[in-house]
């Protein structure tokens, strides 16, 4: 039987011809697979509602085409409601717009370079209020600042330098004009650098970050959403999360939002105290499921000081970013998705009131089971759905990697260092579909064999944030 080799998907995101050690992508778009243009139309009635499980099925077998990823991803993160009309959805996504203008201009309005074009890499601020007139800040927030800046002119390169002074100066000022600032500003301001810093480290093999446009809204994106969230705000990795956003929806507040609707699911890893990381839940019950499925490899990394799993800190933080190619990261991200999908996600983040009276048995009634994802659907078949917190794929998908290398960190690691070496060799190495795979055969055996069990283990956030670096 003549099987389709596939296409390349690399003409979609082109790498810069400078950067030759990029992993290779594995992902091919596979005829009678991957989710065409033409089956993901043929979803929808006429009135707009979507198929939901022919799509989920779908993309499992061979992941989304890349020119429909930005509007299939919308569903799969739970922007809208499969069982929407068209109408209904242009409605909300007008008002979403309308809200991330609103919220933009805000932030603005705090600070002007906010939606510029522009950003910042240099702090603007103290701890305690007090504004920083940096010359970097000078410098990058008044680019392409007047006509003479670069005619090599040097009265008008003094004129242009005067602007430049001027303005920050004038910028500085009324950050304090009206008194002392409020702490959750201040708080949000002193990010705002750091933002900057992460962007311009972010995706940058990618052609499309060459142009300072794209750099500039993904620097937006981050700082509005971390001055509406003050509880999260931004953390390290978000950048990772938030790029591939950036390249697939056009709109940037389309990129937003389905940037918030990922940040539901994974807010709780960035949430931060003086002693412990968030993602250390799900360290530990990384750590639960390895001692279940594979003992003698947990009694090995505890031997070696590994036992709180730090070493898998950037894998559940970025969702497998650095392990996988560009292409091969998204791929497996709407694989995970698919697998994990809740036909209710829409109703729960829009009427997070309505929640409660959800929980309370009217999934089962009002949607059939095959619009779930299979992993979802191992869960309620378990009975795990009505624990407080279902574990997410990601956690067995990293137990399962590790399960994979179990014969070589039992034979090669000596310490830490070799685990994490031995890790980090297998970037571009991992194959998304067959990663899936083995996770979900995994979270099938561990759920018929234990009830979660408590876990301790203290993470320094210090210490963590290092991983990645």
């Amino acid at each position: 039987m003549w099987r389709d080799p596939g296409q390349p998907a690399d003409s979609y995101y082109q790498v810069r011809p400078e950067c030759t050690d990029v992993p290779k992508t594995r992902f091919k778009i596979k005829a009678g697979k991957t989710l065409s243009p033409r089956k993901w139309q043929a979803a929808f009635t006429p009135e707009g509602y979507l198929d939901i499980s022919k799509t989920l099925s779908r993309i499992y077998r061979g992941g989304i085409h890349p020119s429909i990823r930005g509007e299939v991803w919308e569903f799969l993160l739970g922007c809208y409601d499969p069982k929407s009309t068209f109408d209904e959805r242009d409605e909300i996504r007008q008002r979403r717009r309308i809200q991330y203008i609103r919220w933009k201009e805000e932030c603005r309005q705090i600070f002007p370079v906010v939606g510029s074009g522009r950003f910042i890499t240099a702090p603007i601020i103290t701890e305690d209020g007090q504004p920083i007139q940096e010359p970097l800040v000078i410098l990058e927030t008044n680019q392409d600042r007047g006509p003479s800046a670069e005619t090599g002119n040097a009265d008008g390169n003094g004129t242009n330098q005067s602007r430049m002074n001027a303005s920050c100066s004038e910028m500085v000022r009324e950050l304090t004009s009206h008194g002392p600032l409020d702490q959750k500003v201040i708080q949000w301001l002193l990010t705002l650098h750091q933002i900057g810093l992460d962007v311009h480290r972010t995706d940058r093999t990618l052609v499309f970050y060459e142009k300072q446009e794209n750099l500039s809204k993904l620097w937006d994106i981050l700082a509005v959403y971390a001055r509406i969230d003050t509880d999260v705000g931004y953390c390290q990795g978000m950048s990772d999360l938030c790029s591939p956003m950036i390249m697939l929806l056009e709109d940037e507040a389309d990129a937003f939002w389905c940037f918030e609707r990922l940040m539901r699911r994974l807010r709780g890893n960035f949430r931060c105290t003086e002693s412990s990381v968030g993602v250390e839940t799900q360290l530990s019950n990384l750590a639960e499921i390895t001692q279940v499925v594979d003992p003698k490899l947990h009694q090995h990394l505890d031997a070696l000081g590994g036992g709180d799993y730090l070493f898998a800190f950037r894998m559940l933080m970025v969702l497998f970013r650095r392990e996988f190619s560009f292409c091969d990261s998204l791929y497996l991200w709407e694989m995970m998705w698919a697998l994990e999908y809740d036909p209710d996600l829409f109703s729960v983040y829009e009427e997070p009131e309505l929640n409660g009276e959800k929980a309370e048995g009217s999934k089962g009634r009002t949607k059939s089971i095959r619009h779930y994802g299979k992993f979802e659907r191992e869960n309620m078949k378990n009975g795990a759905v009505n624990s407080e917190s279902p574990l997410p794929i990601s956690i067995f998908l990293v137990a399962s990697v590790l399960k994979d290398k179990s014969s070589t960190l039992l034979q090669e690691a000596r310490g830490l260092d070799d685990v994490v070496k031995i890790l980090n060799d297998m970037t571009g190495n991992l194959d998304a579909k067959k990663a899936c795979s083995s996770a979900m055969k995994l979270h099938k055996k561990y759920l018929k064999k234990v009830t979660f069990l408590p876990w301790s283990a203290t993470i320094n956030p210090d210490v963590a944030f290092e991983m990645f670096n």
